[in-house]
């Protein structure tokens, strides 16, 4: 039992406060050490894939003037609240990647990469923004860290019931058949899906604050929903439903248009 009170309070110890979001959530990485890494990682997808320069393309510019005015309402909204520091290390960089891929995402310190292929879905700078308001927020309010760390524990805890079972064969096949099931559908798609939300509700707020229009997000969304021919039970899922996120958008909106200014 003592390496699950080990266990235990690593878990209190790491819980810390989020300064946006008002969340607590298990950070058990420092920042800094995942930007470095997230910067190897990024310069190294660059190199396997193609990248569209800005010179040559009107979308890839777009993709870094949209981003660049996201990131800047988002240093305004976190120097504002006395928080700047949260952003230490961000030199945020914008790239378009040549692929029929519907995605984007941001990693630790401000890597933004953006797929050609959603560009057919956003269809407007407004849609864009609200994907990349999105995919900011996961880096910005500590997703990464936050799941890394659920994983990490999830993992160590399997590796001490292992040895804290080793001796009763019938005991530790229920640990492994039960304990890991539980812990991905009971903690670490949940809190996948509340990930999604939160980076919805962040998202939209920072992109009304770069002065584009929230309300896109429920037509994004739409559209996005009608592309999805098999569909799988959210509870399975690591994003919640398209629907949900509609249902989550609207009620949000209210606060995103507060901080509209077109």
């Amino acid at each position: 039992m003592r390496i699950f009170s080990i266990f235990l309070l690593i878990i209190f110890i790491s819980c810390e406060r989020n300064a946006i979001t008002g969340r607590r959530q298990l950070n058990l990485f420092p920042e800094a050490d995942l930007q470095k890494q997230a910067l190897v990682e990024y310069r190294n997808f660059l190199n396997k894939n193609k990248v569209i320069p800005i010179a040559s393309s009107k979308q890839a510019e777009m993709v870094k003037r949209v981003g660049l005015r996201i990131s800047q309402a988002i240093t305004i909204y976190y120097n504002q609240k006395g928080l700047s520091n949260e952003l230490a290390g961000y030199n945020w960089e914008f790239n378009l990647v040549n692929s029929p891929e519907i995605n984007a995402w941001c990693m630790p310190g401000g890597k933004v990469v953006v797929y050609t292929g959603i560009l057919d879905v956003t269809k407007n700078e407004n849609a864009l923004a609200i994907v990349l308001g999105h995919e900011i927020t996961h880096a910005v309010a500590h997703h990464g860290n936050e799941r890394l760390s659920q994983a990490f524990i999830a993992q160590g805890i399997q590796v001490a019931g292992d040895a804290f079972t080793k001796n009763n064969k019938e005991t530790n096949a229920v640990f492994n058949a039960v304990f890991m099931p539980g812990t991905q559908l009971g903690v670490l798609l949940p809190n996948s899906r509340n990930h999604e939300l939160e980076a919805d509700h962040f998202g939209i707020i920072f992109a009304a604050m770069a002065g584009y229009d929230p309300r896109e997000s429920v037509l994004f969304w739409n559209r996005m929903n009608s592309l999805n021919d098999a569909k799988i039970p959210e509870w399975l899922a690591t994003h919640p439903s398209n629907e949900k996120r509609i249902q989550k958008l609207n009620e949000f909106m209210d606060e995103a248009m507060a901080f509209y200014k077109p």
